[in-house]
């Protein structure tokens, strides 16, 4: 479905209204901050161009690329989703919108987020909610792609090194142009976000990023641990783990030929 067609019409505009008020409600000062959309983000990214220090909009390849802001020097760029074109630590803020649900190599692109966004930053994810009306009906771009639940989302982002810390719900409103219903959008956010959340038609879960630091190995005791173990090698350039060790597995600094033959004896 073009992304910019539906934007354009009456169920686009209230998608666009009632998911601007959640983003704000969400990220309600983003001052000082580099901010980054990836995916169909244009509808929104507007909305904190004029309190960000700097917001740029990249879109995946397949989706192809549409020229943002309108009237003014372009601001997105055209990318493959697993090499970003922005340096490490770079980006405060990431706001994902029509990215994940079409992604081919999903894991891949949030590690490469992972590396552009800096050591405290924060995440948005948009993302369809999969019992919802909005994922059954291919009149909308939340009926395309792979639509989630709030635990599914949570799963993918703890494996790919984020700590979730918060989800919300919007778009309750039917996905069909019938004007009258339009003009209650807003009703219909009130009423379901206090009664109705598990219809919502999308999830907006907000990430932090995961830090990880050496720890040191826990091995042991022999008559050489006075020696000290040091630490793991970060395994190809990952993040450190916590494990166990034996003497055997990793010797000492300093090992005496006794202790070798104590560890590699026979049990």
């Amino acid at each position: 479905m073009d992304l910019r067609d539906f934007y354009a019409g009456d169920l686009g505009r209230v998608a666009r209204r009632t998911l601007r008020n959640r983003l704000r409600r969400m990220w309600p000062d983003v001052s000082g901050h580099a901010m980054l959309g990836i995916g169909y983000t244009a509808p929104f990214l507007g909305l904190f161009r004029s309190e960000a220090d700097r917001v740029l909009s990249a879109m995946p390849a397949p989706q192809g690329v549409l020229h943002w802001p309108a009237d003014e020097p372009n601001l997105t760029a055209l990318i493959e989703e697993t090499d970003l074109p922005f340096p490490d630590l770079s980006m405060d803020l990431v706001l994902l919108a029509h990215a994940l649900e079409g992604s081919e190599r999903l894991r891949d692109l949030l590690r490469e987020v992972w590396r552009v966004m800096a050591d405290g930053g924060r995440m948005i994810i948009v993302v369809p909610h999969r019992p919802s009306l909005w994922t059954q009906t291919e009149r909308t771009p939340f009926g395309h792609g792979q639509p989630y639940s709030a635990r599914q989302v949570s799963r993918l982002l703890r494996k790919c090194l984020f700590t979730p810390i918060r989800t919300e719900h919007a778009l309750y409103v039917p996905p069909f142009r019938w004007r009258p219903a339009l003009s209650w959008a807003t009703a219909w956010e009130n009423i379901g976000d206090r009664w109705f959340q598990g219809l919502s038609g999308v999830l907006l879960v907000e990430a932090s990023k995961q830090l990880y630091a050496g720890a040191p190995l826990r091995v042991e005791r022999s008559a050489g641990a006075a020696a000290g173990y040091g630490l793991l090698p970060r395994p190809n350039g990952g993040s450190w783990r916590h494990r166990e060790m034996s003497p055997h597995v990793l010797r000492p600094r300093s090992w005496s030929r006794a202790d070798r033959a104590r560890t590699e004896a026979p049990r």
